[in-house]
This record gives C-alpha cells, sequence and structure tokens, in this order.
C-alpha cells in the first residue's frame, strides 16, 4: 500500500532549496500533496528544509547538485527520478547572482553566473523534458527568473542578461513541448526577502532606496513567490504555457 500511495502522488523537485525561495517551494509543495526532492550544491545545508518537508507528511529525496556541470545534472535528475519512479514537477530556482559595473565584469564572472543561470537551467530543463517524453507523461516546468530580465538597472548587466534569455527559454521551449503536455513558465520575482539579503537589509539607505522604486513599498516574500509556484503547477493554471508572471509589488510599471 505505501508504494502505491507514492507513485498515486505527485512528485516535484526544486533545485538550490535550502534556504529563501528554494526552501519555501519545495514546503509549499509539499503542503499540497508532492513529493518533494531538494539538491544543494551542499547537501548537508537541506537538513532544515527536509525537517519541514517529512513533517508536512512528504516522502523526500536529497542531492547533490551543482548546474554548472551536466554530469551533476544528469546524476542528481537520475537520482531524483529513480527515487520516486517518476517526476512532474520541475522548479529550477538555483542561481547566482552579481552585482558590478558591466565596464568591470571579467571574464570568468561572465562565465559563472551564464553557466549557472542560464546553462544550467536550460540543461535541467532539458533533462526532464526528455523524462516526461519519454515516459508520455505531461508535467510542468517553472523556472526563477528575475524582474532584472524585464527592466534595466545599473550594476546588473551580467544577472538580468541571464535571467532575461531564461524569460525567453521559456517561450521557446512552451512552443515546442506543448504538443507534449509539458507546460514551461517562469517566474519573475522583485526585491524578495531571503537569507542572502541579509546584508543590503541591514543598510537603511540601500533598503530607502529599494523601497523608493517599488509603488507597494514593501519587498515580497519567499512563501509569495512560492504560492505563485504552486499556482502555476496546479490544475487552475493548465491552460498557462510560455509565461512569466512577474512579482514585484509594481516596481516594473515605473
Amino acid at each position: 500500500m505505501p508504494n502505491q500511495e507514492t507513485k498515486a502522488k505527485q512528485t516535484a523537485f526544486v533545485t538550490g532549496a535550502s534556504q529563501g525561495i528554494g526552501a519555501a517551494t519545495a514546503v509549499g509543495l509539499a503542503r499540497d500533496g508532492f513529493d518533494v526532492a531538494v539538491s544543494s550544491t551542499r547537501p548537508e545545508k537541506l537538513a532544515d528544509t527536509l525537517r519541514q518537508l517529512e513533517a508536512e507528511g512528504a516522502h523526500t529525496a536529497a542531492v547533490a547538485l551543482d548546474v554548472r556541470s551536466h554530469t551533476s545534472i544528469e546524476r542528481a535528475m537520475a537520482e531524483v527520478i529513480e527515487a520516486f519512479g517518476h517526476l512532474d514537477v520541475l522548479v529550477n530556482n538555483a542561481g547566482r547572482p552579481l552585482k558590478k559595473p558591466a565596464l568591470e565584469v571579467t571574464p570568468a564572472e561572465w562565465n559563472t553566473v551564464i553557466t549557472t543561470n542560464l546553462t544550467g537551467t536550460f540543461f535541467m530543463t532539458q533533462q526532464m523534458g526528455r523524462h516526461l517524453v519519454s515516459q508520455q507523461r505531461p508535467g510542468c516546468v517553472i523556472s526563477i527568473a528575475s524582474t532584472h530580465g524585464v527592466v534595466a538597472m545599473s550594476g546588473r548587466s551580467t544577472y538580468g542578461i541571464s535571467k532575461a534569455a531564461i524569460i525567453h527559454m521559456t517561450r521557446m521551449l512552451a512552443q515546442e513541448w506543448a504538443e507534449h503536455g509539458i507546460r514551461v513558465n517562469a517566474i519573475a520575482p522583485g526585491r524578495v526577502d531571503t537569507p542572502s539579503r541579509a546584508g543590503s537589509a541591514a543598510d537603511p539607505a540601500y533598503v530607502e532606496m529599494a523601497l523608493g522604486r517599488i509603488p507597494m513599498r514593501r519587498f515580497g516574500t519567499a512563501e509569495e513567490v512560492a504560492g505563485a509556484v504552486r499556482y502555476l503547477v496546479s490544475p487552475q493554471a493548465a491552460y498557462i504555457t510560455g509565461q512569466t508572471l512577474i512579482l514585484d509589488g509594481g516596481l516594473t510599471t515605473l
């Protein structure tokens, strides 16, 4: 009976899930009844996320993943599929920020950001697409982009370029894979309060400047981004593909 229950449940793989948006998304999907696999470059950092998932009654899997390595991508996807038997949802959350003037960006920094944010996201998605097509299963891919991929901001060129490419990748793959029942969407958050933002949040001048660009005069939360993911993978969003949902408190309206 337990094995039958596991097979009947929807399954999801959330990358970069040790904290912030990734952790909140994994927990949110568990609350919706998913079994959830999570990854980090350092799996030991997933302990708290796994405790929360298990508290929600989810079957879990934790894997090491460095999206800059194609070998790591193939190994992680194979481990998750073996653990669950199939995979219904992939959430591409792993990413690398960079705040630096374009004139100062080095080739090494460019390669790190593009390989992590764009190349890794593409090949994770390719592996998911291959799995779904081979199994003749419908499925869903959600990639976390950014408002930096929609509007320009000084000092964010490399990061913004990588996220803009994810947004267009979403359109391209949605069109190509629709015939297989695979939906591909993205979410573009604006400023979200997460542990990785703790440094800038401690600078009152930066916070005031950032809030001044947001009509709602507040930052988003990881749980709000997770809520958008939960909607896009739900049956209520079954006719949505190739879209990027912007969560930014109105920032991109200015």
